[in-house]
């Protein structure tokens, strides 16, 4: 009964005619978008030209080239005809992945604009993304292992930054996999502290994390003005070198912008798969939920609602460690002062836009990585477009998710609450 409720529950919230009408307008706003900035002002005759072959792949596809301005307004036309069939019927269950495809259409176009009478690299735009979404959806997955279980974990920022920090000196010492273990490894005892300070003293967790946070940005910026820059020998660990899979490579397009990474990515394809399959298909995972949406009553089934939260934190902090190890040994290949640059708390922001789960955030991810590259690429092309408001984007995206437009968001119910055993 219960599983029939929550199905009628759902198709209610997704069926409502104010939600059908909101999100129809939505799709002929995009469409409206489309027609009066982009092929408004568009010369008619200007080709858009897209590289499909990434920098550094040994690929030789042909480029995509077309009349920008019939392109436009067939997406235009496509938007506003899914708009208006959303106003009178609804796609119903569907109207998420409509959205989806709809935003597709409607930044492709935006792409076709912006390089109308010029060249934009595609393939390497779309691999740059994946990359910049590494960090963002590490932190996000260390974020949902906490809150899954109830505690917030705002310390995301500087557990990634101290493993950044770790993770150098111990690859310039002892080699790449010491200084992966070492991130990982310090991470995971800065979670540690955070998850005796919240489960155990029951401190505000927002406060525990701020502290944290500040307690990293300032010993990695002592250690790195006081000790790396003096002694350049502490901070050369290099980076893992791009792995390519043989045969999955090959694929045209596809193949060089996918399956051509160091271990980070493919590590993270890992982490997303495995943290999935166990939050939602096995007893760990449930335990782990339950913990998450009632403790009194996981606690009331045998469940140790502690031993669960404290491993949910420390699992978390040992993600965001090898999060941060991405940086200096997957990136970069040195460690510089506040180099996560927030991307912690871009990865809390990816993990309620994707709605506490795994596949979501990396979607999530994918949308803050394509906007912070797309903000970089736009500059060398001289688009008369201020970065701030690409970056801000994926932000007024997630204001818009949680006032429930896309659906309702469902934090766990008892996140951020300490738990207080009875009889104690």
């Amino acid at each position: 009964m219960s599983n029939q409720a929550a199905t009628l529950q759902s198709a209610a919230e997704y069926g409502t005619p104010t939600r059908r009408r909101v999100m129809g307008l939505v799709f002929l706003a995009l469409a409206g978008a489309i027609w009066f900035l982009f092929a408004n002002t568009t010369q008619a005759g200007v080709a858009t030209t897209f590289t499909l072959n990434p920098g550094g792949s040994q690929a030789n596809f042909p480029n995509l080239v077309f009349d920008t301005l019939p392109l436009l307004h067939a997406l235009a036309f496509a938007c506003a005809l899914i708009g208006a069939f959303q106003l009178v019927r609804g796609f119903g269950k569907r109207t998420n992945a409509v959205l989806g495809l709809v935003a597709a259409l409607f930044i492709f176009a935006f792409l076709s604009w912006v390089a109308s009478g010029a060249s934009l690299n595609l393939a390497g735009l779309l691999r740059a993304t994946l990359i910049r979404a590494v960090p963002i959806t590490l932190g996000a997955l260390s974020g949902i292992l906490c809150e899954r279980a109830g505690v917030v974990n705002i310390a995301i920022e500087g557990m990634m930054l101290t493993g950044a920090m770790v993770a150098a000196i111990f690859g310039s010492l002892y080699g790449l996999w010491v200084g992966l273990l070492a991130g990982v490894l310090a991470g995971g005892l800065l979670a540690a502290v955070h998850a005796v300070l919240s489960i155990k003293y029951k401190t505000d967790q927002i406060v525990s994390g701020t502290v944290i946070n500040i307690f990293s940005i300032g010993i990695t910026s002592f250690i790195s003005a006081k000790f790396l820059a003096r002694y350049r020998f502490l901070n050369n660990p290099g980076i893992f070198p791009d792995i390519q899979i043989p045969g999955l490579v090959d694929i045209p397009f596809i193949g060089p912008i996918v399956f051509s990474h160091n271990i980070f990515f493919f590590g993270l394809i890992i982490f997303l798969t495995l943290l999935h399959f166990g939050l939602f298909f096995t007893r760990w995972g449930l335990r782990h939920r339950a913990v998450g949406e009632h403790p009194k009553a996981a606690d009331t089934l045998g469940i140790n609602v502690f031993k669960t939260r404290y491993t949910a934190v420390i699992l978390g902090g040992m993600m965001a460690g090898f999060g941060g190890a991405y940086f200096t040994l997957g990136s970069v290949g040195r460690f510089d002062e506040v180099m996560t640059a927030g991307r912690g708390f871009i990865g809390l922001a990816a993990m309620i836009f994707g709605n506490w789960n795994p596949f979501g955030a990396f979607g999530a991810g994918l949308l803050f990585g394509f906007a912070d590259m797309l903000a970089a690429r736009l500059a060398i092309l001289g688009v008369r477009v201020p970065s701030e408001f690409l970056l801000m984007a994926p932000y007024i995206a997630t204001m818009i998710v949680l006032a429930g437009v896309v659906g309702r968001g469902q934090m766990p119910a008892a996140d951020g609450q300490p738990y207080e055993k009875e009889g104690h």
